[in-house]
């Protein structure tokens, strides 16, 4: 790559506006060298500098808690989970990547989201990845959908890091634009927390790991752009990852950090090089002076260019204490990774850049990061003209079904609800012995060691919710990750976020982001769930149209005594089922809506915060007095699938129902209903006046539908089905579609 001349023509091909060109012109009092603005223009670009929504996403509760890191002050999220513990966890994105080569997309995005747990100087103990297809009749589809599962598992599996909970939903408008949601949870010892940071006049700078190639390159920015018939060409910009390299470098990672040689650490990600030098010093309000003919090359004749704006995986960028260099060295020889001194951290913040005998870049450090001179914006809103539409939907002009068993078996029978199992069997969900819920439960659990202590995690979002409704939507995602967590037995702690959206530049997605903020921010507040950091990736379009907007979420819980894990299948023969929680025959974005009628219309689910919160609130209670056996929560397909899940989830035990399900006005509405704050509960018939005891002490509205029975699903004496056959469509579904 030969060192162009810099035009306005270039900066705009490079993803800058005049503006920002004008912007840089003015910073350096000069037009830019190629690779200064090789430099700009990715940590300008949205993946890097989060320019059209950090101004937005400083208005959610980003401390408070048990945090003990603000949001966006470090690699990752850190939250006190006590015994001088604590909980480091965060979620991205690899969406362009995993959209036009899925299996190294998806890989390395688990990669990316693992360095930046261990350059905090955390342990990832789990993995937990939210995926989003478009239909599964589709060809491309399954092949995205086959090779992006396998690239989340090859990774994992390799690097020994579980992989234990998640979800995977398909709808057409992610037909030409996946989700590919990867998040980390770790765990460090608080004394032993490593920070992103450069300072110390003097201090080495060294790089660490793999060596660096034109793998990679402007990955930033094409994921801060539209997927189009020309993304196939960006393969280039897709990394290519080595898992059992990044094993060597984790552990050599936390072997520096623990025994503190270490100023800062921070992963190669994003704009690689270019961001790390740059994101460090800012923080430390320093410079660095860097020589790139130190940096170890895999591939000949590479520019100045090609080596700061390399993303290249599994190397880190590490900020030594001075006299400990040998020492540093010895432990990444050790390993067999790379380990070169490229220069040291000055005080001047300029980021000097050299190569091959001559200056190739000097830029003040803090002009390039988010927070500091990186152009901060706040874009046109407008409501889309579809909302009012869709709206105006009639529910009572629903034909009812002829049918009820038929329509259900159809519904049960959805991608969507059916398990995932074909998924996660690809995963190794038990690799390091600490899981105590695996995948397929409402959240996983792992065993925190040496403690009587777990912790529980869970990724949601119900997209097609945030599309009738952004703001009700992403309240909704966080109260069902909430739920969850309350079902297995955990105590909320913090969320994490990745918010996928189309094109920020057009006013209706930018609206459905706001609103989406506004509504997240809202119902974390309410929870005592601050947000711990997260991912923005704008641009998830195609010509044909933009995703729903997803705004994923990840929580993690405490469950503060092993006793307390709960989950959620029926335990036991003539058991007492009751669902806690009303039901308002609520059908907006319903899966019964979608399969039945192929139709997403309404308005989602209404959310009472504080009629959620008593039901947490109650749920624990239950679980601490050990009055319930499982709890499950109503959710996609209503109360009649998450009866069947319930008999049927534990493949070693299948548990039959029979329940009379109140009926508000129409059969079928009360069914399939997916109304808000709903769990179903089964409670040892020995336990039922202390049970309802609490539950009338707490105005907590329930109701008695029946009891577990044998090897028969029976509802309302109309729908009588065997287990096995529930089994067959549970189970079969997903694998008949893969190997067809």
């Amino acid at each position: 790559m030969q060192e162009l001349e810099v035009t306005h023509e270039l900066a705009l091909e490079h993803g800058l506006t005049d503006e920002e060109f004008e912007r840089i012109i003015k910073i350096l009092g000069r037009i830019p060298s190629f690779t200064e603005l090789g430099i700009f223009s990715v940590m300008w670009s949205e993946h890097c500098s989060y320019k059209n929504s950090i101004k937005l996403l400083k208005t959610l509760p980003r401390s408070g808690g048990r945090l003990l890191v603000e949001a966006g002050e470090e690699n990752a999220g850190l939250v006190d989970i006590g015994d001088g513990l604590a909980v480091a966890f965060k979620i991205e994105s690899h969406n362009h990547p995993s959209a036009v080569e899925p299996y190294q997309g998806a890989a390395t995005g688990v990669g990316g989201i693992m360095r930046d747990i261990f350059t905090m100087g955390a342990r990832p103990i789990a993995c937990l990845d939210s995926l989003r297809f478009g239909s599964l009749d589709d060809a491309r589809t399954r092949y995205l959908f086959d090779g992006v599962v396998r690239g989340i598992g090859d990774y994992g599996n390799c690097l020994g890091i579980p992989t234990v909970a998640g979800e995977v939903y398909f709808d057409e408008s992610y037909q030409d634009n996946p989700l590919v949601n990867a998040m980390s949870v770790g765990l460090v010892n608080t004394e032993h927390v490593a920070s992103a940071i450069a300072k110390g006049e003097g201090n080495p700078v060294m790089i660490v790991g793999s060596s660096t190639g034109r793998d990679g390159i402007h990955g930033a920015t094409f994921a801060s752009e539209e997927i189009s018939e020309k993304s196939e060409a960006k393969r280039p910009s897709v990394q290519v990852g080595d898992p059992l390299t990044e094993k060597l470098l984790l552990e050599a990672s936390l072997e520096i950090i623990k025994n503190g040689w270490l100023v800062g650490i921070q992963d190669m990600g994003a704009a690689g090089i270019s961001c790390s030098t740059s994101e460090m010093s800012a923080r430390g309000k320093s410079g660095m002076n860097i020589n790139l003919d130190k940096v170890p090359l895999r591939e000949k004749g590479m520019t100045a260019y090609e080596i700061m704006l390399s993303e290249s995986q599994e190397r880190m960028l590490c900020v030594v204490k001075k006299g400990f260099e040998d020492k540093v060295k010895e432990v990444f020889e050790k390993w067999d990774l790379h380990c070169e001194i490229i220069g040291e951290v000055t005080n001047d913040g300029l980021l000097h850049i050299s190569y091959q005998g001559a200056v190739k870049a000097v830029i003040p450090s803090f002009e390039l990061v988010l927070g500091g001179g990186a152009p901060v914006y706040v874009r046109e809103t407008k409501e889309p003209t579809y909302i009012k539409e869709i709206r105006k939907f009639d529910f009572k002009k629903i034909p009812q079904p002829k049918n009820l068993a038929e329509t259900f078996k159809k519904i049960f029978s959805s991608p969507n609800i059916v398990s995932k199992k074909w998924v996660f069997e690809q995963y190794d969900s038990t690799v390091r012995t600490n899981t105590i819920v695996g995948p397929g439960c409402d959240a996983a659990v792992i065993h925190i060691k040496d403690t009587g202590k777990a912790l529980a995690m869970k990724t949601d979002c119900n997209s097609r919710y945030v599309y009738l409704n952004p703001k009700e939507g992403t309240k909704i995602a966080v109260a069902e990750s909430a739920r969850n967590i309350v079902c297995s037995g955990g105590i909320p702690l913090a969320i994490t976020n990745c918010l996928n959206f189309g094109n920020p530049y057009k006013p209706e997605n930018y609206w459905q982001f706001s609103q989406a903020i506004e509504g997240m921010g809202e119902a974390c507040r309410f929870f005592n769930t601050p947000v711990t950091g997260g991912n923005v990736s704008f641009y998830n379009e195609s010509p044909n149209a933009a995703v729903y907007p997803t705004p994923t979420i990840g929580m993690v819980g405490l469950v503060e005594k092993l006793a307390n894990v709960t989950t959620s299948f029926f335990k036991s023969h003539n058991d007492l089922i009751y669902v806690l929680g009303e039901d308002y025959e609520e059908l907006g974005g319903s899966e019964y809506l979608k399969v039945i009628h192929n139709k997403v219309a309404g308005d989602c689910p209404h959310l009472d915060l504080q009629v959620e919160l008593n039901l947490h609130e109650t749920i624990l209670a239950l679980i601490k007095n050990k009055l319930i056996e499982s709890a499950h929560d109503v959710s996609e397909g209503g109360i009649i699938c998450a009866l069947a899940e319930c008999c049927i989830m534990n493949e070693e035990n299948f548990i039959g129902a029979e329940v009379n399900i109140p009926i508000r006005t129409r059969e079928d509405f009360s069914l399939f209903s997916e109304s808000q704050s709903r769990i179903i509960i089964s409670v040892n018939e020995t336990n039922q006046k202390e049970f309802e005891s609490i539950l009338n002490k707490k105005k907590q509205h329930h109701a008695l539908l029946g009891k577990t029975t044998n090897e028969k699903f029976i509802i309302n004496n109309k729908i009588n089905l065997d287990l096995k056959e529930l089994s067959e469509i549970y189970y079969d579904t997903i694998p008949r579609i893969m190997n067809a």
